[in-house]
């Protein structure tokens, strides 16, 4: 019993850290999709529509590591691998849904969520984000 106790604390250990990589990875990710860097844009600048956006992401990407791990294989090493896998992924498809409604939308999406002033655009954007990351969910269930 102690050794299993043990070990389930361990892979939790591990899939925290690999959950935290994923979240950074995030952070990494709206960061390149935003002009200027999201370290002053929020913490600095106060700017709530780039604070909506990473929310949204690290929200989705908390979901897709949730997801992984909630349907994670009986073996630790593919539960793992998979979790990195499908986290990936879901940042790809983030990535790819900013790209696409900023394709269709006017404007420059990056220079809107990095302007001080609050813009709807902003909501839509995090929207998308954060549906982007359901469906990598639905997809791993």
């Amino acid at each position: 019993m102690l050794e299993d106790l043990l070990s389930g604390a361990w892979q939790s250990v591990v899939f925290g850290i690999v959950g935290v990589g994923l979240m950074a990875a995030g952070f990494g990710l709206v960061d390149l999709l935003t002009p200027g860097k999201l370290r002053e844009l929020i913490w600095v600048r106060r700017n709530g529509n780039a604070a909506l956006l990473l929310a949204a992401n690290q929200l989705g990407v908390a979901g897709i590591v949730f997801t992984a791990i909630l349907t994670s294989y009986d073996s630790f090493g593919k539960g793992l691998a998979s979790t990195v896998l499908f986290g990936l992924i879901g940042l790809a498809v983030m990535a790819l849904a900013f790209v696409v409604l900023d394709l269709l939308t006017p404007g420059r999406l990056g220079e809107i969520i990095g302007a001080d002033e609050p813009h709807p655009a902003a909501r839509v954007s995090a929207a998308s984000h954060f549906g982007a990351a359901l469906i990598v969910c639905a997809c791993i269930a």
